[in-house]
């Protein structure tokens, strides 16, 4: 059975800028073909397209990353059942969430004083507004009457404890099925990603500069000379090389293959938030300093049948400046000549469906890559070919539930 595999290629020019920096406040760098490189960090891109999707997504489809997690869910056992006192609320969240992940929710230290402080867990939980709801019903049910100890009793029973399990494992968030979790102490909760990002590496070689800025007091008389502050910020500008990889059938795993009208629409849904955000997100390092608000140059986009492929390499020898400045049009060059070419070697020709959003002459070369598009007509073509493949694959697989086993 083949495979349903989205590859996401773009040409990205960044002016000065600090998108994502170190702990010494550098923007951050990789070695890459011998050259110090720009580099943005997988977590930053993923982080500001998740982002992205308050505006793409609807909220009930999204997870809340947190470690008051049990502020979360009394909240909503507050909405469900106002009668639950706030004291009693915050217990029996705790307590259920301690019984459907294993984590332990202990008051942070910070706020040891506080007879009224929320316990926290140790680490960030990720779950889906529609397992909180889970826990706060479930809850509700169990210690609602009788409080933390009904609660106790409630959960001592298998099924009810099953029940809370199953609550965090089942009807997961877009963005936790595309990302991916992982619950440090129940692994079984874990959520293996659909999407794999890569580091964003610049096409050509970098240096990084210093901005020397002054500040001047308001309340500065005319004849009192200097500045009020001083300080100084690294930046970088760059032609950046971003990829991602969206394997869809582990999408369908973690949402689930079809929706209860039995249509593949919340995966086709994510897969084109998914590509959205990422096309059109930016990391917000430094963004007030240095209003680097920029859109690609250039998109690739393959659907493939086997496995994911990544157009790094082509720029493994760094780009050189072009005649008259900028590292676009050889960018954009340098890519339309190593995609064939890698394609051919590996007879990857004519395995899937390839789209090009571009503009500008730079980007010309690109033009023979794919079918050229809009954004908008990208987005309703890749969750058209993504439908159909999933459409197909259902079929496939009823057809084989329905082959006899064959015997001795």
């Amino acid at each position: 059975m083949t495979r349903t595999i989205l590859d996401i290629h773009i040409l990205q020019t960044v002016p000065p800028s600090n998108l994502n920096r170190d702990d010494t406040g550098t923007p951050k760098t990789a070695v890459y073909g011998g050259k110090t490189r720009a580099r943005v960090s997988s977590q930053a891109w993923k982080r500001a397209t998740r982002q992205a999707f308050s505006e793409l997504l609807d909220p009930s489809e999204l997870g809340v990353r947190t470690k008051r997690v049990a502020e979360v869910v009394a909240e909503r056992m507050a909405a469900l059942d106002p009668s639950v006192s706030p004291e009693d609320a915050l217990k029996l969240a705790a307590d259920t969430v301690e019984t459907a992940t294993g984590s332990k929710m202990t008051v942070p230290k910070r706020n040891a004083k506080d007879a009224d402080a929320a316990p926290e867990s140790s680490y960030l939980m990720f779950l889906s507004r529609r397992q909180l709801d889970a826990l706060a019903a479930l809850a509700i049910e169990g210690g609602a009457e009788g409080g933390p100890a009904a609660l106790k009793t409630f959960f001592q029973n298998k099924e009810n404890k099953a029940r809370a399990r199953q609550a965090v494992d089942t009807r997961h968030s877009v963005d936790i099925a595309l990302f991916g979790r992982m619950v440090a102490n129940s692994t079984d909760l874990n959520v293996d990603a659909a999407v794999q990002v890569a580091h964003a590496l610049s096409v050509h070689a970098v240096e990084i500069e210093s901005d020397y800025y002054t500040a001047v007091d308001d309340r500065n008389a005319d004849d009192e000379m200097g500045a009020g502050m001083i300080g100084s910020v690294d930046f970088n500008s760059a032609t950046l090389y971003r990829y991602a990889a969206v394997d869809v059938d582990r999408l369908r795993e973690n949402l689930g293959s079809v929706d209860e009208a039995g249509s593949a629409e919340p995966i086709r849904r994510a897969v084109t938030a998914f590509l959205e955000g990422f096309v059109s997100s930016l990391p917000t390092g430094k963004i007030n300093t240095f209003g680097n608000h920029t859109l690609p140059a250039a998109v690739v986009v393959k659907l493939r049948t086997r496995r994911p492929i990544s157009f790094v390499a082509a720029f493994e020898r760094p780009v050189g400046v072009g005649e008259e400045g900028g590292f676009v049009r050889k960018s954009c060059d340098r890519l339309a000549a190593y995609v064939p070419g890698l394609e051919r070697a590996y007879g990857l020709t004519d395995t899937g469906q390839s789209w090009v959003l571009r503009f500008g002459e730079e980007t010309e070369a690109l033009a023979a890559l794919g079918t050229e598009v809009a954004l908008p007509e990208l987005l309703d073509a890749v969750g058209s070919a993504v439908a159909a493949r999933l459409e197909v694959k259902e079929v496939e697989e009823a057809g084989e539930s329905a082959q006899p086993v064959a015997t001795a």
